[in-house]
């Protein structure tokens, strides 16, 4: 199919893009187009304007200040994938980056992107929730930043608005002494996850964990952190039967239909097994770092 027809503009400053947002409320932001295009091509978005910022200086780089990997909005997932900086301050990122479609999709599709698409089975947004991570939006009222819980409400539905640009996406770094782990089940690689879970554990002296996040995403309507399987956790010295009743208490956090991919019931396994993987091997890489 062919997309509807709509209006283009190639503003040059972060103004310019807000105002042409602000005037024209089917107005939608073109950066990497690896979720938008395709979308349009299948006429599931129909944008009066797109609004490409791909020619504004300023909006690329990744930087780690002030506990938190900063990542400006023209920045590539494979820009990220690659950045050793960021690597250091959080591998999680990483770890998770790899399973983001295919490395073509990578070399062009950015990060702030991805988040804004909010696709409820996408890996990114799924790790700025488990990291306790935010977005910096830039609108004719100023800028705000939004949390993670926040900024996600539904699948392909976020709480920007509409005359809203979102410049940069703040991931916090790896708490000291903390592990960090990701893995997903898909049909194939590259793949939307059937289910994701990713997890960072922190062990107090006594080897017991005194910290830990858990989140999935693939399972329902948005990504979301997992506070029951986390309350199950915290305290106890991660033993296989902490997993294991951890992986059941996981399972209430799908309610994703049956589909032509998976249905409820075996969703709700995978989550479970994958809870008690990455959990066991967050913990097992917080331990060789005390």
């Amino acid at each position: 199919m062919k997309p509807a027809l709509f209006e283009y503009s190639a503003p040059q400053t972060v103004a310019e893009a807000i105002a042409l947002l602000a005037a024209d409320p089917g107005a939608m932001v073109l950066a990497g187009g690896q979720s938008l295009v395709p979308a349009m091509n299948l006429r599931l978005a129909s944008p009066s304007r797109l609004v490409d910022i791909q020619h504004i200086p300023g909006l690329s780089g990744i930087s780690v200040a002030g506990g938190e990997i900063i990542v400006r909005a023209l920045t590539t997932h494979r820009e990220l994938e690659l950045s050793g900086e960021a690597h250091r301050a959080n591998p999680v990122i990483r770890e998770a980056m790899a399973h983001v479609a295919h490395i073509p999709i990578r070399n062009r599709g950015t990060v702030v992107g991805s988040l804004c698409h909010a696709d409820a089975a996408a890996e990114m947004p799924m790790v700025l929730v488990l990291t306790g991570g935010s977005v910096v939006a830039e609108g004719p009222q100023g800028t705000r930043t939004i949390g993670a819980e926040d900024f996600f409400q539904f699948h392909m539905t976020t709480s920007r608005e509409s005359h809203e640009l979102v410049v940069e996406a703040r991931f916090p770094v790896l708490p000291a002494g903390a592990g960090a782990a990701f893995d997903e089940f898909t049909r194939r690689h590259g793949d939307y996850a059937i289910a994701a879970v990713g997890a960072i554990v922190r062990l107090g002296r006594d080897g017991a964990a005194d910290k830990v996040a858990v989140a999935t995403c693939g399972v329902g309507s948005r990504p979301m952190r997992l506070p029951a399987v986390e309350a199950r956790l915290i305290g106890t010295r991660l033993a296989a039967e902490d997993l294991a009743a951890a992986g059941e208490i996981a399972k209430d956090a799908v309610t994703a239909p049956d589909d032509i991919n998976a249905t409820t019931s075996y969703r709700q396994r995978v989550v479970a097994t994958l809870v008690r993987r990455v959990v066991e091997k967050a913990a097992h890489r917080a331990g060789q770092g005390r």
